[in-house]
């Protein structure tokens, strides 16, 4: 269907129905990808967590780089295919590939199991997106682009919303598999959404064979300004995936959320050893509802901004955000941080989409949004890996645990340690996932003393978030230069 046809047919809103579908499509990956992404660092690496896997923080920075590459890098070559072989059959093959990958996270629990069902699914959403943002970028033009892209964005996190809230309650009921499971289940409703309406033309080349479309892609990123802008963009994403990849451990091991808990419905929290805590995820939905609640108002508010001047200010109140969340131990403090980091996001996320979707040429609407990808796999890549050896040294408590016996109890009298937080359970005989029972024992503190004690001595926020807060400056600082040299060029241009 083209442009033309879909204008031709009833719209709501300004837009038909063929976009409201997409948005339909989206919500229901969304939902079932956010229903395991907000609790899977938990499942992964939390030494407390029942039936969770208990893998170290360099295996989750492993697992979690990889996904990055794989979803966020590989539609830069997805996205030309995308354009090529038509959108509905990319977006079919990835429902099948996430459907496969959620299952064998369900019931692969060895490290390179569960690695496996990561990258599978990983695949699948890699193809998902270019497919699926290829044919939204079909039904907007430049006057609608910024509000299509917001609601877009809106939908977006009215999935991730009610992800968050079943995890929790799948989470204190069923348990872990039921969440995988759950997942491939919400996946499977797209089969039926694809039913709905017709493929949008591309207006891309429908001769070209598989190499022919590899050249095309990457002829096309060494463009100038789209690799600077693809740089500057990673170094933002390493610091602001952090607070969905790295905040679920941080919160579960430090932020005192009972006060929280007192005043929200109970199935958003838990007991603990440190008493009612809320669920890390319901913490974090935070930032969903308030996009939910402010994206479209937002959307319309900075709709004549510029593009590279709206996402300044949103880099800027973002990093702001994950500064606070991250140097606090207070529940509240926290949200406040999620509170001007979801701001920032509003500001920044659909920006980023409108940015590339107005520069690309005609014909590669799904290959330019398939680079659009390519800062947060870089930036996650790195990301995860740099958390993966912040956090294992420094953040994690169970591994500072271990450390404290080692350092300040008769258990680690004429040891010696290299710093490998690895070493740890053979030099102590006591293993992450007892090291918080062991404190107690020898120490005589409870759990609320022994975690303070902890934070008081090693500084977890200070060592882990201070290196991001720095990242996200730099970035900052390099997207201003870029905007002032982009409006130049197209003044020069004019």
């Amino acid at each position: 269907m083209t442009l033309a046809e879909e204008r031709q047919e009833r719209t709501f809103f300004g837009f038909g129905s063929g976009y409201w579908m997409l948005c339909g499509i989206e919500m229901f990956e969304r939902l079932a990808y956010f229903l395991v992404r907000s609790v899977v660092a938990v499942y992964i690496m939390q030494a407390d967590e029942p039936g969770g896997l208990h893998f170290t923080a360099a295996e989750k920075g492993t697992i979690f780089a990889w996904w990055f590459v794989f979803q966020s890098v590989l539609p830069m070559f997805t996205g030309g295919y995308a354009d090529r072989y038509g959108y509905k059959k990319t977006i079919f093959f990835s429902v099948t590939m996430n459907i496969l990958g959620y299952l064998m996270m369900a019931y692969l629990t060895t490290f390179w199991g569960f690695f496996s069902g990561v990258l599978v699914l990983a695949t699948g959403t890699a193809f998902f997106k270019p497919g699926l943002q290829g044919s939204l970028a079909q039904n907007l033009h430049k006057n609608n682009s910024s509000v299509g892209w917001g609601i877009f964005y809106w939908i977006v996190n009215v999935g991730s919303v009610i992800g968050h809230a079943i995890a929790g309650i799948l989470q204190k009921g069923p348990g872990w598999k039921a969440i995988f499971i759950s997942a491939a289940a919400f996946t499977a409703v797209n089969y039926l959404m694809l039913l709905t309406f017709k493929d949008f033309a591309s207006g891309a080349s429908k001769t070209e064979n598989p190499l022919q479309v590899f050249a095309r892609t990457m002829k096309n990123i060494f463009e100038p300004r789209l690799i600077t802008w693809l740089l500057i963009m990673s170094g933002f994403w390493l610091m602001m995936y952090q607070l969905w990849d790295l905040h679920p451990n941080f919160i579960s091991d430090w932020t005192d959320t009972s006060g929280v808990a007192a005043v929200i419905p109970d199935f958003m929290s838990r007991m603990t050893d440190r008493g009612m805590q809320v669920f890390q995820q319901n913490m974090l939905m935070l930032n969903s509802i308030l996009i939910v609640a402010f994206m479209i108002p937002v959307s319309w508010l900075v709709r004549r901004m510029r593009t590279l001047e709206a996402m300044v200010i949103g880099m800027l109140i973002a990093t702001c955000g994950i500064v606070v969340a991250g140097f606090t131990a207070s529940g509240w403090v926290f949200l406040s941080g999620v509170l001007f980091f979801s701001l920032g996001e509003m500001l920044t996320g659909p920006k980023k989409n409108e940015y590339l979707g107005l520069i690309a040429p005609p014909g590669k609407k799904g290959l330019y949004l398939g680079y659009v990808n390519i800062p947060v796999g870089i930036g996650g890549f790195l990301g995860s890996k740099l958390a993966g050896y912040l956090y294992g040294h420094f953040g994690d408590k169970s591994v500072l645990a271990q450390k404290y016996l080692l350092q300040h109890t008769a258990l680690g009298e004429g040891k010696i340690w290299d710093g490998n937080p690895d070493q740890l359970t053979t030099l102590l005989g006591v293993a992450r996932t007892e090291a918080m029972t062991k404190l107690q024992e020898v120490t005589g503190m409870n759990a609320v003393q022994s975690t303070q004690r902890l934070w008081d001595i090693y500084s977890p926020h200070l060592y882990v978030w201070i290196p991001f807060a720095v990242i996200g400056v730099i970035a900052l600082i390099a997207l201003i230069v870029f905007a002032r040299m982009a409006k130049r060029w197209s003044d020069m241009n004019a």
